[in-house]
């Protein structure tokens, strides 16, 4: 902590779940016109941190302190900690789709006269809130038209409104491309040079080294330690050697991949819009997998990478009009996800709290989910072999839980992505598409999922990776083919892919031949 006044000290904080300490004893102090970052791994207590702060975990709930702006603060709400001057953006944004962007800057914050809502006002304040933070849309826009980026923008519109003073923010840029994420980051500086306090939470840690002041690091639900970027030293070793309790030498577990022969191609595939006729989101794209070999599909936001992998995984997406797909030397048409499965393919969807999981369901549920058959007998779900297999997965993924009877709500982004691996894993694939497998988390669970993957592939099954990180395809992936408005543009071996010749490729229309 430098001499820049403290707006924020959170004291001794203690939270506890059945079965779980969240928080064990964690202090922050967080100066003036900062900003502040939070990292750690997944289920450190980043965000459980946040909610006690913002009041969705009220006062009375847990144990410590918390001083504001000067003042002993105990939030019964998040209401009351809005009014004091605390704006909280989750990762999963809080917007409603089907309202404009003014009536979701304004929904429980509404400009009114005499009980009467004034909409001409709203609109003309709407403005001039976008103005404030670069988007130029209508205010009459339904938020469901909006990319990601653009409602992130309008959650900040939405905390201006209310007058914030400490705006937090988790995982802003985690479901962003390099553009919206930069625009973001520029944004948040902006406020700060207007007095306005953040604290981000992030696993992107290049983009905490560009913006943040200092970062505490929670580990286990403890801190670790809070280190000063303004005075040098501090690199993203040093920071990962905080967030895990050792070194990572690598970020990418070694491999000698063992590549076998060809067993899974597409050929001249090409996939319609849903909505739209004359789109086509797929076309005439050709993939090759071999046993053994993970192979990378790079693109940028909207080249149609995951809905050609959807259009694969049983014609999940689309209306199909061409193409075929072969599997060990024989056609197969795969009509939908159940024929899908059957047939040995699996597909990780890059939302896993939307497409991949059933948050009201257990752990062990979730798991068997996607064959039961396997532990049912005469059609009745055996609950003795549903726990052992959860119990196993558990294990082998080092999920993080103290019984596999909790809701998958209750766990960390990482270990809910590992428990859609396992869920996919129990189906015994021969193929696993893995969308965004590590959006959102952790460089600890980052490799954890890397080496799992790559044990998949050392047991001679076939992997297709969708990733928005370079670096991440770059390190771990055999091949890489690359995507640009829904047309396959470049098939690059590992050991000749580099960011430009894949940049390149990436905004190219024009595919490249290759020997």
């Amino acid at each position: 902590m430098t001499d820049a006044v403290p707006i924020l000290e959170m004291r001794s904080i203690t939270k506890e779940f059945p079965g779980v300490k969240a928080l064990n004893d964690v202090s922050i102090t967080v100066g003036a016109g900062e900003i502040h970052a939070i990292c750690g791994e997944n289920g450190a207590g980043k965000s459980t941190l946040m909610k006690v702060l913002s009041g969705v975990y009220p006062h009375g709930t847990y144990a410590g302190e918390i001083w504001f702006r000067g003042a002993l603060v105990e939030f019964r709400d998040i209401r009351a900690s809005e009014q004091a001057g605390i704006a909280i953006i989750h990762q999963e944004l809080a917007l409603i789709p089907e309202l404009s962007i003014t009536e979701n800057l304004f929904l429980g914050n509404e400009i009114a006269r005499g009980g009467v809502i004034d909409w001409s006002e709203a609109r003309i304040r709407a403005i001039d809130l976008l103005a404030r933070v670069g988007l130029r849309e209508d205010p009459d826009t339904q938020i469901k038209h909006l990319g990601v980026g653009k409602q992130q923008l309008v959650e900040i519109a939405k905390a201006l409104a209310k007058e914030v003073k400490l705006l937090i923010l988790d995982e802003p840029t985690a479901a962003l491309n390099e553009d919206d994420s930069q625009h973001l980051l520029d944004l948040i500086l902006s406020l700060k040079g207007k007095g306005i306090t953040s604290i981000i939470i992030s696993h992107k840690l290049n983009e905490i080294e560009q913006i943040a002041d200092e970062i505490t690091i929670i580990r286990d639900g403890r801190t670790i330690e809070t280190l000063d970027l303004r005075s040098g030293g501090v690199d993203e070793d040093r920071i990962i050697r905080g967030m895990v309790g050792r070194s990572l030498e690598s970020r990418f577990p070694d491999r000698t991949p063992r590549i076998g022969e060809v067993f899974f191609e597409v050929r001249d595939w090409t996939i319609q819009h849903p909505q739209v006729a004359e789109r086509l989101v797929a076309k005439g794209s050709n993939i090759v997998v071999r046993r053994g070999e993970i192979v990378g599909l790079a693109g940028l936001m909207g080249a149609g990478r995951t809905e050609l992998a959807m259009s694969i995984f049983g014609r999940s997406y689309g209306k199909y009009i061409s193409g075929t797909l072969i599997k060990d030397g024989q056609e197969v048409v795969l009509k939908d996800v159940q024929s899908a499965i059957s047939h040995g393919l699996a597909y990780v969807s890059e939302d896993r709290k939307v497409l991949g999981l059933n948050l009201l369901d257990t752990i062990k549920r979730s798991i068997v989910a996607a064959k039961l058959g396997k532990i049912s007998r005469r059609g009745v779900v055996d609950p003795y072999a549903e726990n052992d297999v959860a119990e196993d997965y558990r294990k082998r993924l080092r999920i993080k839980t103290p019984s596999v009877d909790v809701g998958v709500s209750k766990l960390s982004g990482g270990n809910q992505q590992k428990v859609v691996l396992a869920k996919w894993m129990f189906t015994d694939p021969d193929l696993l598409i893995l969308d965004e497998p590590t959006r959102g988390i952790d460089v600890g669970a980052k490799y954890e999922i890397y080496t799992i993957v790559q044990q998949l592939a050392s047991q001679g099954k076939g992997v297709i990776l969708i990733s928005s990180e370079l670096p991440e395809l770059l390190g771990i992936a055999d091949r890489i083919y690359t995507v640009f408005e829904g047309q396959i543009t470049d098939d690059i071996p590992a050991s000749e892919a580099t960011p430009e010749n894949l940049m390149r490729s990436m905004t190219s229309s024009r595919p490249k031949a290759r020997a």
